[in-house]
């Protein structure tokens, strides 16, 4: 699925933390069942949107819904800038394909699909990581489910501002990323390798943290931003991506 990730109160503990993928992600949390992880410690839609810069989507159907078989490309750019503006204003992310180039392709695909339109960072961890990915509309999420892409060997270290895909385990990255909030360099022998950085952390370290790693996963799969939106207001949302041109 689009993958899967409480202050620790000993460095210790922080340390053991993953992101977890969702599949789920930080705190190595088990796997479960289409998520997507980023160590446990580690970090783990809705309209149609209009066309993106440098790509031209088919009108119909809903390209969130077709992981494959629609023609478009799926290399991305060698570099490439993606806007994400949130409900606390604009992270602008500088994706090098070197780095990852699976998860780069991945990034690229889906961020021209609107996949990221509406998704919460359900899950901020201070002096960790911020995580989102998970489709706000549950259709999404089960239409990309079982799209895992193969690793990419870390070549980047998970050092603050550096943007990484969640995962569950070998080969099940998705969709879900998270955003470093410190360095996170413990990381990387586990298999993380980012994708790119954001440029200026300030809308990055202005999102609510407030509920930790509380959101459930498989509830918001299931239910989508409905769950989120109810038992969770203060989150903070991707309101669009965009390649910029």
């Amino acid at each position: 699925m689009f993958l899967v990730v409480s202050l620790c109160t000993a460095l210790a503990a922080c340390s053991s933390r993953e992101p977890e993928f969702v599949s789920e992600a930080v705190r190595p949390e088990p796997v479960r069942p289409a998520p997507a992880v980023t160590p446990s410690r580690t970090p783990q839609p809705l309209p149609v949107p209009p066309g993106r810069a440098g790509s031209a989507l088919p009108a119909s159907p809903d390209p969130r819904l077709m992981p494959e078989g629609d023609g478009l490309p799926a290399r991305s750019p060698a570099t490439y800038t993606v806007r994400l503006d949130t409900t606390k204003g604009a992270i602008l992310i500088d994706v090098t394909r070197a780095s990852a180039p699976n998860g780069a392709d991945r990034f690229y695909d889906l961020v021209r699909r609107g996949a990221y339109d509406e998704n919460a960072f359900f899950r901020a961890v201070a002096g960790f990581m911020v995580q989102g990915g998970i489709p706000g509309d549950p259709r999404v999420s089960a239409a990309w489910r079982t799209k895992h892409i193969p690793d990419d060997p870390p070549v980047e270290h998970n050092t603050r501002g550096t943007v990484t895909f969640a995962t569950s385990g070998p080969n099940q990255r998705v969709n879900q990323f998270f955003i470093n909030l410190v360095d996170n360099s413990r990381l990387d022998p586990m298999g993380f390798a980012p994708i790119g950085r954001v440029r200026d952390m300030t809308t990055v370290d202005a999102l609510h943290m407030g509920y930790g790693e509380t959101p459930m996963q498989a509830r918001i799969q299931r239910e989508g931003n409905a769950y989120l939106r109810v038992e969770f207001p203060q989150l903070d949302y991707i309101r669009t991506a965009r390649v910029e041109p």
